[in-house]
């Protein structure tokens, strides 16, 4: 007997610390629009030290209104990286997360 499955939408606010959204997602968008897996991410400061699945280790600045975050908020790439290898089911529950600037989980 299969259970359907109601997909459950999620809500997160906008203007929530940088950090805290990514450490929720354990996604990143790079320039060339492929959506990364993270592996590890260590807080120093004002800035964290992001490893990815491909291992590509680099450094972001918190900023709630840098490139990334609004491509984050917004859901803009345009594939995912292959050799992360992000599970399908990870993609599905990225899309079904809303942003929304009164309403949501504060992380």
């Amino acid at each position: 007997m299969a259970l359907s499955a109601k997909k459950q939408k999620r809500y997160y606010r906008k203007n929530v610390d940088f950090f805290k959204l990514v450490a929720k997602l354990k996604l990143w968008p790079s320039r060339s629009g492929t959506l990364h897996g993270i592996k590890s991410m260590k807080i120093i400061g004002d800035t964290a030290e992001i490893t990815t699945h491909c291992n590509e280790t680099f450094q972001i600045q918190n900023s709630k209104h840098s490139r990334a975050a609004r491509c984050l908020r917004n859901k803009l790439f345009f594939h995912s990286c292959r050799t992360c290898k992000i599970p399908q089911w990870k993609l599905e529950k990225y899309a079904g997360t809303h942003m929304s600037q009164s309403y949501g989980a504060t992380l």
